[in-house]
């Protein structure tokens, strides 16, 4: 019997960064239905239920009460898992699975969660959750995460090998192509939110130490105010760029008018580091190099001098030695654009992790039906 009906249990609808949850609604071949923490209608009992129950939970963990944390929202997913009876259930996010994961393991429905970045590094989240997340891993049936740093970790917290994918979310190789680093301006492009593991600051410094080309930065975030003040300090004002929020569309669009990606992703001072930053998969998509750090899953993706250049995470004078060498050589540029593009089409596009997910989300299925009948064996 295939896997016919998923429920997926997840923290925000809205918000930009979590335009990959959204890849995986629409691109799924299952039945799916889900719901969001954040969202709050009134004329939809079901999700009014479930947004208030998860606003509870926040509110108890804020408070330390941890294990009353988890039962809100606990008991309105226990009920939407009778209503709707899924195959499998799907939390996004390791700190939004321990909200829900008692209904599931009640009702004996397979739980997969699937770990992004930050809910498995974030002091506020990992630290914080640890001994939940230990629960968690014992009652999940599969845990989905982005790179092999990751995994490690949730080995460490007691995770079986064989219950872990791994899977980068994927370049949408629909939007991201046609690239030609080696024709266009000396332009670098940074695509991401202003967050301390994006390291913006230490981009900006970086591209100030060589005199030539322009920085694009896309995004908004806590340290653009900061970034900014540092531009003008540094007198770089005529030489980057803010973009603000822009679109997949628009960002594809930016790609095939630049010569280089720049990325300076580094553990936070709180420990948030990302997964495998789907910004670096699309850049190469398109068929441009690379400049980044040796950060989680970033060197899964981007090979050292071959589809890219890459620098230990704080090496600001490395990465603006590695900017300048490739500003001033389109050659080079075409050639590891062009290796980059076909590593990434080749086993990072979205259509990949979307069939790696489906697939995974099946065996769990086929095996807690497997699991169902030898116990109902004699």
């Amino acid at each position: 019997m295939t896997l016919q009906r998923l429920l997926v249990f997840a923290p925000t609808r809205r918000a930009a960064s979590e335009t990959f949850v959204r890849a995986n609604l629409e691109g799924l071949p299952f039945a799916v239905k889900a719901y969001f923490g954040d969202e709050r209608p009134w004329g939809q009992p079901d999700r009014l239920a479930y947004g208030l129950a998860v606003l509870l939970s926040k509110i108890c963990t804020r408070l330390g009460l941890l294990r009353l944390a988890g039962w809100p929202a606990a008991v309105v997913a226990r009920m939407l898992i009778i209503h709707h009876r899924p195959d499998v259930v799907l939390a996004e996010f390791g700190f939004h699975a321990v909200r829900v994961m008692e209904a599931t393991h009640s009702l004996g429905v397979p739980l997969v969660v699937h770990f992004r970045g930050s809910d498995l590094s974030a002091a506020g989240k990992l630290g914080v959750l640890q001994g939940r997340y230990r629960r968690l891993i014992a009652i999940a049936a599969g845990l989905i995460c982005k790179s092999r740093p990751m995994a490690k970790t949730l080995q460490a917290l007691g995770a079986s090998p064989k219950h872990i994918l791994i899977s980068a979310s994927g370049a949408n190789a629909q939007l991201f192509h046609g690239g030609d680093p080696g024709r266009t301006a000396p332009v670098c492009l940074a695509v991401g939110r202003f967050v301390a593991k994006k390291g913006p600051l230490h981009t900006i410094r970086a591209f100030a130490l060589q005199p030539h080309g322009t920085l694009w930065m896309v995004g908004e975030g806590p340290l653009l105010s900061e970034a900014k003040a540092l531009v003008d300090r540094l007198g770089l004002a005529d030489r980057v760029r803010f973009l603000g929020i822009r679109s997949q569309i628009d960002v594809a669009a930016l790609m095939r008018r630049v010569r280089l990606f720049v990325q300076h992703s580094l553990v936070a001072a709180d420990g948030d580091s990302e997964g495998n930053p789907v910004a670096v998969m699309e850049a190469q998509l398109s068929g441009l190099p690379v400049v980044a750090t040796r950060h989680a899953g970033i060197p899964e993706v981007v090979l050292d001098g071959e589809t890219g250049l890459l620098v230990d995470e704080g090496d600001v004078e490395g990465m603006g030695a590695a900017i300048a060498r490739l500003l001033q050589d389109p050659e080079q540029c075409t050639e590891l654009g062009s290796a980059g593009r076909k590593r990434v089409a080749a086993a990072f596009t979205l259509q990949h992790h979307l069939e790696d997910l489906s697939q995974f989300l099946e065996q769990v299925h086929a095996s807690a039906i497997s699991s169902a009948i030898s116990t109902k064996q004699p």
